[in-house]
């Protein structure tokens, strides 16, 4: 086996920190200020990878602005919007580090809590996960929705994915490099980071409320968002489905040896075009509802036959203390851009 230069050994080691950016210029500069205070006194090398995710604001000036002043940035420039998902997984591509942490811009989960989690990484665990005890800030409806949606997945998934808890982690090398394995294009990311396994491990935190701008999730958005864990993650809507046909066609069955019955022992009015009426209406409803379960799950299956890439790169400019310039240029032959 070849050996290390000196040099290399004693150099430590890198942490990556991953920021997806979607108009997110108001708290961008306070954002980056608790951050880079956060790295600061680690005994780590650091690089912050900003991934703008086709924001229509100022965010990408606000981010080479910060590169101009901070040679640790990097920053990853997406061709249009392609969702968080897509852009945290832009980051992890790029991402160098030994270690890499995935934080969102809006300051609801504090940078400050990275120092924990590089301890718990050093202590053995290969993803440390920030989970919510209190969410300040946000409506009850959401808070609700939140609890039950967790830990219903949570029942019915065969992947444990823990509650309370959004993307907000720590991951080692070799947990990025299994989850980069997984080029699927429906990217539950909560669920693909429970699905590569690894020892992991919590920290409690409470949530702050957002420092400034606006959410991008309204509560369509999040319903989808569901919906994308559940097909994602889990055949349960579509047991649901076969249970409640099986269940519907016996009751059925019964019904119509109950009028056979009736008819041959008491004979038959004519009346009852009510009840057929409501029979024939439930029956069409829950077919209906059903092939609408079954089109989710076929539309998946359709986007994932056609393999497109999960993203374009429209620009890469690495940070000057982590990627040589020959690297940059390399990186922006190979990658699909948006050119």
């Amino acid at each position: 086996m070849d050996q290390l230069p000196a040099a290399a050994l004693l150099q430590p080691a890198l942490l990556s920190v991953i920021v997806p950016a979607y108009n997110e210029h108001e708290v961008l500069p306070e954002f980056h200020r608790r951050l880079a205070a956060v790295l600061a006194p680690l005994p780590l090398r650091s690089e912050i990878i900003y991934v703008n995710d086709g924001s229509t604001d100022n965010t990408l000036d606000v981010i080479r602005e910060l590169r101009a002043n901070w040679p640790d940035v990097t920053v990853v420039d997406l061709s249009r919007n392609f969702g968080k998902e897509a852009a945290m997984t832009a980051g992890f591509d790029l991402a160098r580090g030994d270690a890499v942490v995935v934080i969102d811009a809006d300051l609801q989960d504090p940078p400050e809590l990275i120092p924990a989690m590089v301890e718990k990484w050093q202590a053995g665990f290969d993803m440390v996960y920030a989970q919510r005890t209190v969410r300040d800030g946000e409506s009850r409806i959401k808070k609700s929705t939140s609890y039950l949606f967790y830990r219903l997945i949570q029942r019915v998934s065969r992947v444990r994915i823990p509650k309370d808890t959004g993307d907000y982690r720590l991951l080692s090398r070799r947990a990025v490099t299994a989850l980069n394995s997984l080029r699927e294009q429906h990217r539950f990311m909560k669920g693909l980071f429970a699905f590569i396994g690894f020892p992991q491990t919590a920290i409690p935190y409470r949530r702050d409320p957002r420092f400034a701008g606006e959410t991008k999730f309204n509560y369509w958005k999040l319903w989808n968002f569901a919906i994308e864990g559940f097909t994602s993650f889990t055949i349960a809507p579509l047991k649901v489905a076969t249970y409640t046909g099986i269940f519907t066609s016996l009751v059925a069955f019964l019904y119509g040896m109950y009028v056979v019955y009736k008819t041959l022992v008491h004979g038959e009015s004519v009346a009852g075009y009510p009840s057929l009426m409501v029979v024939m209406s439930f029956l069409g409803g829950a077919q209906l509802a059903f092939i609408g379960i079954l089109g989710e799950y076929i539309g998946r299956m359709f986007n994932e036959t056609k393999r497109r890439p999960l993203y374009f790169l429209n620009a890469y400019e690495p940070s000057d203390s982590t990627a040589p310039a020959a690297m940059a240029s390399a990186w922006n032959a190979m990658a699909p851009t948006g050119r």
